[in-house]
């Protein structure tokens, strides 16, 4: 998985979230086709890491009750 280094040096909360977030947001962009990605020619996480680190897109953990 490659991210932005500059944003990752500065990132403080939890690498795992972010990582999955990434992860997520980039199936959500393959499966629609994104035009960001094919603009770019980014990969497809690399183009999702951007948008977390950027604020473009936010995310959150939802909790489960057990």
């Amino acid at each position: 998985m490659v991210f932005p280094l500059e944003q990752l040096c500065e990132f403080n909360d939890n690498i795992y979230e972010i990582t999955v977030a990434a992860s997520r947001r980039a199936y959500q962009m393959a499966r629609v086709n994104d035009p960001e990605i094919e603009a770019n020619q980014d990969k497809d996480v690399c183009a999702a890491a951007k948008q977390l680190f950027t604020h473009k897109v936010n995310y959150r953990i939802e909790k489960e009750d057990f």
